[in-house]
């Protein structure tokens, strides 16, 4: 009985060492395809203003806390994507709101409150009566005693149309803020009607609902949701260790928060790899997840990255983060 137990403790013994090998070297640098190449950089609302995220509450009016302004756009207008582009952007995020009229706004708030001259939310106005808005009125930097954009905002407010016209040919993040399925099936509608290549440049993030919709009827479009992420993740950190990707993970899109990416099975070049093969874009947010909205808009921000670190980055602040690939 005591050699039994002692063959039995040996095998046991044999194969967790193996196991653990296997699961190192199949997740280790060691053997990774080599990556090569800059990263893509996300310019989130495009070229923006930006503020302290201290304190920062869903309903806090960001427009009042902006630092000191270094440059002259205002983010989700047609400029500061164009400028975006210019510095070096790969994609250029920008957010969307149903219209009166049915149509898409491109602007970030809930509300008109904070930003503009007007009171409610965009489906309270047409897209013309949007257009008359000044969205430069409520931005200040030293608490209402100036008000640097108030009157050079006025008919800066884009439609979808006029952003997708604009740039025919860019890769564009569009989030979607509210949680209505019926926006979702909406903009599957609109977006039906573009030709499959223009689809394929295009991805589509926000609440669970409106995304689920508008999968359901544009199954080749790129989405993000919550719940997306979590079928692809989950399991992932649960048999990620073998090599396994779901299926779930494919032809979408995964923003990690750079503290939680260290837990991810090969993480980097190896996880990288496995989600290229299965058409997944990853895109590397700042912080832990409490705040997607966080990027890497310093030289010190950037030295929270890998070395050599070749997927997506997010940024508030694409004219600090580009100039540090363009000189390389």
């Amino acid at each position: 009985m005591n050699r039994l137990k002692k063959i039995v403790r040996s095998k046991t013994f044999i194969f967790l060492v193996v196991l653990i090998g296997f699961i190192y070297f199949n997740n280790s640098p060691i053997l990774t395809k080599p990556r090569s190449g800059d990263p893509l950089l996300l310019a989130h609302r495009g070229m923006a203003q930006t503020y302290t995220m201290e304190g920062i509450q869903n309903d806090t009016c960001t427009a009042e806390r902006i630092y000191e302004p270094e440059h002259p756009y205002l983010e989700n207008t047609l400029a500061s994507m164009e400028e975006a582009f210019r510095l070096g952007a790969d994609i250029v995020e920008f957010d969307v709101h149903i219209t009166k009229d049915d149509r898409f706004a491109v602007f970030h708030d809930w509300t008109l409150d904070c930003r503009t001259n007007a009171e409610g939310v965009t489906r309270d106005y047409t897209m013309s009566e949007l257009k008359t808005l000044d969205i430069g009125y409520g931005y200040t930097a030293d608490g209402g005693q100036t008000y640097p954009f108030r009157g050079k905002g006025i008919g800066l407010m884009p439609s979808l149309t006029e952003v997708l016209d604009y740039f025919p040919d860019k890769a564009l993040l569009i989030d979607v803020k509210s949680n209505d399925p019926e926006e979702g099936k909406l903009l599957a509608k609109y977006l039906s009607e573009l030709t499959e290549e223009r689809r394929s440049l295009l991805a589509v993030y926000g609440g669970d609902e409106p995304i689920a919709a508008l999968k359901e009827q544009l199954p080749d479009m790129r989405v993000m949701s919550k719940a997306t992420m979590k079928s692809c993740l989950i399991p992932y950190l649960a048999v990620g260790w073998t090599g396994y990707v779901p299926g779930a993970c494919a032809h979408s899109e995964l923003h990690i928060p750079d503290k939680l990416a260290p837990m991810l099975w090969g993480w980097p070049d190896k996880f990288l790899n496995r989600m290229d093969k299965a058409d997944n874009r990853v895109i590397v947010v700042g912080g832990d997840g409490s705040d997607f909205s966080s990027g890497f808009d310093s030289t010190e921000d950037m030295n929270r990255l890998p070395a050599d670190y070749t997927g997506g980055i997010w940024t508030n602040r694409i004219d600090r983060v580009a100039p540090v690939y363009s000189s390389k």
